[in-house]
């Protein structure tokens, strides 16, 4: 394996359509800007991934899996603990030819197939038959995406990094531009010019952001909920700092619907 987990030799061997990759990755652990030369399938038997492309990051808790196609430069984290199963599929084998990363349902088939698959004494027959299986059930799913764009200016981008870490900070645009050592007005400018939205408008994306990865992060350890039985929303608006919460409803309206519970999490689409 690479260091980025791509299976080194992988498009001369002899093998099947599909190569399975499994690792147990860290909460905070993350593959740095990368790309396979074969299409790559990505998703959590347990915890939280996320996979950066530009300016878009998607939130995979179990229930879904990301397709990402041949030569992309992407990231791969671990939101939480996780356990990532990487599906290397080979250009010439792969019906499969979405042209961007596409979100997919991971249904019950597909977890069985994804660990059938996996299993290396596999007779070739029975590994042919899955895999024609395995690419007739990859559905995608809605996603919900917010795309956050970075500015690039040094003091824009201190502000970006601090609301990044704690979206909650309420300090006014005044109040940035005076740690950044600039004006107001330059500070608003930048912000429009370069992200193309006001620093009030960024700072809700960012909250919007927090909150998806706090919804994808409700079910613990990836594991099912019992049919009927969701964590409640309002306990879920508490979860979020005070000065969020005012956000949180038209997240969970915008991406649920109005009747949906926390446990109807979803990938979800959003910027980095």
């Amino acid at each position: 394996m690479s260091r980025f987990g791509h299976p080194v030799g992988l498009l001369e061997l002899p093998l099947g359509a599909v190569l399975v990759g499994r690792f147990a990755l860290a909460h905070g652990h993350q593959y740095d800007t990368h790309a396979h030369p074969t299409r790559q399938l990505v998703w959590a038997q347990y915890g939280i991934l996320t996979v950066g492309v530009d300016n878009a990051l998607w939130v995979l808790p179990p229930s879904r899996a990301l397709f990402i196609p041949a030569e992309l430069p992407h990231t791969t984290a671990a939101a939480t603990s996780t356990e990532l199963h990487s599906l290397f599929l080979r250009p010439e084998r792969c019906p499969v030819r979405w042209v961007r990363p596409t979100v997919l349902a991971a249904a019950p088939v597909f977890t069985a197939l994804v660990g059938y698959l996996g299993k290396a004494e596999l007779p070739p027959g029975a590994r042919c038959r899955a895999e024609e299986v395995l690419f007739d059930v990859l559905t995608p799913a809605p996603v919900a995406s917010v795309e956050v764009a970075w500015p690039s200016d040094d003091r824009a981008r201190q502000v970006a990094d601090a609301l990044a870490v704690n979206p909650a900070d309420d300090r006014d645009t005044a109040a940035w531009a005076r740690l950044v050592g600039t004006s107001e007005r330059t500070l608003a400018r930048l912000f429009v010019a370069e992200t193309g939205s006001g620093l009030g408008q960024w700072r809700t994306r960012m909250r919007i952001r927090r909150a998806l990865e706090l919804l994808a992060s409700a079910n613990p350890g990836g594991r099912r909920r019992t049919p009927g039985r969701v964590p409640n929303r309002q306990r879920f608006r508490r979860s979020l700092p005070p000065s969020a919460r005012r956000h949180s409803r038209a997240v969970l309206l915008t991406r649920f619907g109005p009747s949906s519970g926390v446990g109807c999490v979803v990938g979800c689409g959003w910027g980095r």
